[in-house]
């Protein structure tokens, strides 16, 4: 198999403008995962700031941003031609070309939000952790992924595409999300489409300790 870097594939993909199919893909699940989600930063009763980790083209970020109480959203990925697509698209926001695993953002936020990018590391548990400093105390963590154990259908995602993807198991997936320093509020099944045996992206809500 090909040992090509996630960030490749990702920015070929950008190049190829397979981004909007990444978008009309995920857009139900993602809905499905936001609205949980903006229910409990509404809990807040102020306004909010958010992260995209992985953004691709900033189409999530650009919905977060019209949110009525979103003071700041902002998007990271690591695929340049992502980020560059992202800033055609939307000149005005936020979108920066990093590392996941390295950026911090200035200062931390209410909401991070992630589809479909933490089974792209082999050290998903050291991005969790890393991702939960860009947290405050209290802060809320909504994330999906489509390749997981219960979903034959993913298991041989990592030969198509031709890039590293952990394949772990829905309760690998809690035990890694506990240990990063969350508390799971949900977990569950987002989306999911039985006219063609789709289990649903495997979807965590998930709280900052401390």
């Amino acid at each position: 198999m090909s040992t090509r870097k996630p960030i490749e594939v990702f920015d070929d993909w950008a190049k190829q403008g397979k981004d909007a199919g990444m978008e009309s893909g995920h857009a139900a699940a993602v809905g499905e995962m936001l609205a949980l989600a903006l229910s409990h930063v509404a809990e807040l009763g102020r306004e909010f700031s958010t992260i995209d980790a992985g953004c691709g083209n900033g189409w999530v970020v650009r919905d977060l941003a019209m949110m009525p109480l979103c003071r700041r959203a902002i998007g990271v990925d690591g695929a340049e031609s992502m980020i560059k697509k992202a800033k055609e698209i939307d000149p005005e926001g936020e979108y920066h070309h990093a590392d996941l695993q390295e950026w911090q953002p200035e200062t931390p936020v209410d909401l991070v939000h992630s589809m479909e990018v933490f089974y792209y590391v082999e050290d998903t548990n050291a991005l969790l952790s890393h991702i939960s400093g860009w947290l405050k105390p209290g802060g809320y963590l909504i994330f999906g992924v489509d390749r997981y154990t219960e979903n034959p259908e993913s298991h041989d995602w990592d030969s198509q595409v031709g890039c590293f993807m952990a394949l772990l198991s829905e309760d690998e997936w809690a035990e890694m999300v506990s240990k990063a320093g969350f508390s799971i509020i949900k977990m569950w099944r987002a989306a999911p489409d039985p006219s063609r045996d789709w289990p649903g992206t495997l979807a965590f809500l998930c709280i900052r300790d401390g």
